[in-house]
């Protein structure tokens, strides 16, 4: 073994003690067998309704379904699917807004051969068209009047099948179709958020699934007495296939319809012992707990999706029982799980939370820019290779640049770039550090924009982060923050400032902050980068009050200021670094100064206090010498040819402010 790569390792006697407590108070478990790797789905679903055919399968508010009545109502759907298909392999749309129909109907799709795309109701049709025509869709399951289309359009008389009116006689009876899927075909379809402008369906096969939930199943000694939470609508995702082929209970709770306020009560009052969340969920989550809930129940919390940071592990040892292991699962939509780390009461963590070992039969490869393995504690992509991964996207030829990201490797089955990067300590544990694309320049360095964030989170008044980097009209790049306080009135950018300064270098601290009062989130609970808000152009909440221009020169440099800077207002004590001031910034001020009052001035001199009373009081001092033109051209070619390291250092040794941060 190298430490540029790991496969699945023993784990430190620390990680292992965490794993057993992970078994169910029952002491029933019974391991997963390697032969269901050769399985489909619906071949270990019929063994499982076999035995648990009166076992509830999904239980929601309103309706209960047993194994056996799911496994009849997919069976009848199966062989309508065949009756009027053929067993020709295609995608087969799921548009149904109920986890029980929605859930049966996957299974019967499976069951007919055929591959799943689950389309949410909530979309616009316009996505749900694009989807449709992307993924080549000649049919759709549909429940009630729940279809996007008319009842008595063309695509209605031809393209749907209501699963809540199967009957039958007509259907080819309850028994089970009998289809022979090979567990390296397609199971189903999931489309990305599609980050570059083109959603890319990544195809999960059978077997990857098998693997998936082997794993799952035998790391956290999952069995029939587990109680699964379904947080939200993934109907299709992990959740459902960890618990129905297990044989135990699946309890879908709907976010958007019912509340995170009303969370905390139903995992009490339905026992549930296993749940997954998004940190950002999560945290929100946990906000709202008054700290006597009871979750006696609760063995096992999973975050996965986003960075978890320490503040997340506190809020786990504060409100959930000693009983219960958080785990930080790492896992991507092409990939399935790929590492996880396992945390308890007694877990010390210092620094970002790590995301672990890599499961069995999975391969973890850190590499840099040439693909070349990097060393110990280096920065470099995370390769994952594995025999259980999909083979690529739906409908994307090997020329596409998406598609490019997967590479055969022989014996190895696939190997997949996933765009994030991390290291790996001299123990060959895994931690994140951010996309590949989240990488930025500014001012010539680059910045990771996930430290930033993680440092934004570390901040005591504040429960949820975000960053961006964003092109300013004058071609810079700044970083903006976005932040939801734990309590109003929120941190001023002074304290923000203050905090960040001894924490990280002044080019990556942030420019502009703005609080939100929640972030925008994605369908599924993942924070929405993209619909963060544009900064706005007034002044922002600092530690000094405002204080409006009295003279004309305070009111020429207010003006201009505010200009360069893209503000409403400047007051004449605000501190040009607090308004978000950088080197860049600074340059344009002098050049509009020196234009403006037909000055001589070297950039300390007007930065050495840099406030607009303060660079007017300089003014006023030096404003009787008077250039011409051609001195004063001088002194702008000269300003204009300083390179930004230049103008970095005429700031360093003028600044005499506490913050001292050159931005």
């Amino acid at each position: 073994m190298t430490h540029n790569s790991i496969t699945h390792l023993q784990l430190p006697p620390e990680q292992e003690a965490i794993r057993a407590k992970c078994f169910h108070p029952s002491g029933v478990f019974t391991p997963f067998p390697d032969i269901t790797l050769d399985y489909s789905v619906p071949h270990r679903f019929q063994e499982i309704a076999r035995i648990y055919p009166d076992r509830v399968a999904i239980e929601t508010s309103k309706e209960k379904i047993t194994f056996g009545e799911l496994n009849k109502i997919a069976n009848r759907l199966a062989h309508t699917l065949v009756a009027q298909r053929g067993s020709e392999r295609e995608p087969v749309a799921l548009h149904i807004d109920h986890p029980v129909f929605a859930i049966t109907a996957h299974m019967g799709v499976l069951k007919a051969g055929k591959i799943s795309l689950f389309i949410d109701p909530s979309d616009s049709l316009s996505r749900i068209n694009h989807l449709l025509e992307n993924a080549q869709v000649s049919v759709m399951i549909t429940k009630g009047e729940s279809a996007p289309w008319p009842a008595d359009s063309a695509d209605a008389k031809h393209r749907l099948i209501h699963i809540d009116r199967l009957r039958p006689p007509s259907a080819g009876g309850d028994d089970d179709p009998g289809q022979t899927v090979h567990p390296d075909a397609p199971a189903y379809i999931r489309y990305t958020s599609g980050s570059t402008g083109r959603a890319k369906g990544a195809v999960k096969t059978h077997r990857h699934i098998m693997h998936s939930v082997q794993t799952q199943t035998n790391y956290f000694h999952l069995c029939e007495n587990d109680r699964f939470a379904m947080i939200g609508r993934d109907y299709l995702g992990k959740r459902t296939f960890e618990a129905l082929l297990n044989g135990a209970t699946l309890y879908p709770f709907d976010i958007k319809r019912f509340g995170l306020h009303r969370l905390a009560e139903w995992l009490i009052e339905k026992k549930i012992t296993t749940c997954k969340f998004f940190p950002t969920a999560f945290r929100n989550f946990i906000s709202i707990l008054s700290g006597n809930e009871d979750f006696k129940d609760l063995r096992l919390v999973h975050l996965e999706g986003e960075p978890i940071y320490r503040r997340d592990v506190d809020l786990y040892k504060k409100y959930l029982s000693s009983e219960c292991v958080l785990v930080n699962s790492y896992s991507s939509t092409e990939t399935g799980p790929i590492s996880l780390y396992l945390i308890d009461k007694n877990s010390q963590l210092t620094g970002r939370v790590p995301i672990g070992y890599p499961i069995d039969g999975i391969e973890v490869h850190l590499v840099d820019e040439v693909g070349e393995p990097v060393g110990v504690n280096q920065p470099g992509e995370i390769v994952v290779k594995s025999s259980y991964l999909s083979d690529g996207y739906w409908r994307y030829s090997d020329l596409d640049a998406a598609q490019s990201r997967w590479k055969k490797d022989g014996a190895h089955g696939t190997a997949y770039f996933t765009g994030d990067l991390g290291s790996m300590s001299e123990s060959a544990c895994l931690e994140h550090l951010g996309r590949k694309d989240t990488q930025v320049k500014i001012r010539s360095f680059r910045v990771d924009i996930g430290e930033v964030e993680a440092t934004l989170a570390s901040h005591p008044e504040v429960k949820e982060s975000a960053v961006i980097a964003k092109e300013t009209q004058s071609g810079d790049t700044r970083l903006i923050a976005y932040f939801v306080p734990i309590a109003y009135p929120p941190p001023t950018v002074t304290n923000l400032l203050s905090f960040f300064k001894d924490k990280l270098p002044d080019y990556m601290i942030p420019s502009i902050f703005m609080t939100l009062e929640e972030m925008p989130l994605t369908r599924t609970g993942k924070v929405n980068h993209r619909a963060l808000p544009n900064p706005t152009n007034c002044r922002p909440e600092l530690g000094t009050p405002y204080v409006a221009p009295r003279t004309a020169f305070e009111t020429d440099l207010e003006r201009i200021w505010a200009s360069v800077l893209s503000l409403d207002q400047v007051g004449i004590d605000d501190n040009f670094f607090e308004l978000g001031g950088n080197s860049l910034a600074a340059t344009r001020i002098v050049a509009q100064v020196i234009r403006k009052f037909q000055l001589e001035l070297p950039l300390q001199s007007l930065f050495r206090s840099p406030t607009v009373a303060e660079m007017s009081t300089v003014i006023a001092e030096t404003q009787a010498r008077n250039l011409d033109e051609k001195e004063l051209d001088r002194i702008l070619t000269e300003l204009e040819s300083l390179s930004g390291d230049q103008v970095e250092q005429c700031l360093v040794h003028t600044k005499k402010t506490p913050l001292g941060t050159n931005r």
